[in-house]
């Protein structure tokens, strides 16, 4: 049997490189990666039969921690909003938007007067307007709409609204509604806004994190499985929620099974 961890010692690979290639576990064709991540190596084998994933700490040359500070945030992500996007007035949101949202709206939208979208800001991890989506209103496609060129998922909840303290545990949905309605029961809700998880999305549950409940819509199902097993490599504790229904329309034994989760 293959000692993974000398395997994995033996890769050369740079800071911030992916590589994938034929797992070494099941051969695998093309089905196991392998991301150096700040004094990390993290591995993950994609074949829905095979469990090898993990990672390990490797030692930074001086040049490689050097690297580490200039390549982070060293230009700020800059985001105007259209003139089109406006606040949105109460009344608009009283007449087009189903009441229990209209809280949502008030609290967290704008409106894309020309394309009728409510628009959700999508912030940094130091709290500045990177990006905004855009929700369609009367069923316009495409249905969301990135109005810039981040990557950042929506994250709504990151703190304790009473203590102030950092929530440790967030819940992986796919719109920003969803993540609104899961941060009222007090847990960070985290939007992919779509069913894609990116580089920069591991990145940033990895760093703030401890414990990702991915809860996926129903019908995106394998999309939920997949995404728990490539976070098994990046975050300490992952947990699939299956629903019944959108987390957004708040089933009670959704909500019963996801506290159930988060507190257990």
């Amino acid at each position: 049997m293959i000692d993974i961890y000398k395997h994995i010692n033996g890769i050369d690979i740079s800071m911030g490189e992916t590589k994938r290639m034929n797992c070494p576990v099941c051969n695998g064709y093309k089905t196991f990666t392998i991301t150096s991540n700040m004094g990390q190596k993290l591995w993950n084998c994609y074949k829905a039969s095979c469990s090898v994933g993990g990672n390990m700490k490797v030692n930074l040359s001086v040049d490689e921690i050097k690297q580490s500070y200039t390549d982070v945030d060293t230009v700020k992500e800059k985001f105007e909003f259209p003139e089109y996007i406006v606040d949105f007035k109460k009344e608009v949101i009283d007449f087009i938007v189903p009441k229990r949202y209209q809280e949502i709206y008030e609290q967290f939208c704008m409106h894309d007067i020309r394309e009728d979208r409510a628009v959700f800001k999508v912030y940094n991890n130091d709290g500045d307007v990177v990006d905004a989506v855009g929700r369609s209103i009367f069923n316009r496609l495409p249905k969301w709409k990135r109005y810039g060129k981040s990557k950042h998922p929506f994250v709504r909840g990151q703190y304790d609204a009473i203590t102030g303290e950092r929530n440790t545990t967030c819940v992986l949905v796919e719109d920003c509604i969803s993540a609104c309605v899961v941060s009222n029961y007090g847990i960070a809700g985290v939007a992919l806004l779509g069913t894609s998880l990116l580089d920069e999305h591991k990145d940033i549950l990895s760093t703030h994190f401890d414990k990702v409940i991915v809860a996926l819509d129903p019908d995106a199902l394998p999309k939920t499985l997949q995404i728990a097993k490539e976070l098994k490599g990046w975050v300490k504790d992952v947990k699939v929620l299956k629903l019944t229904d959108d987390l957004k329309y708040s089933k009670k034994r959704d909500i019963t099974k996801l506290k159930e989760i988060v507190w257990n």
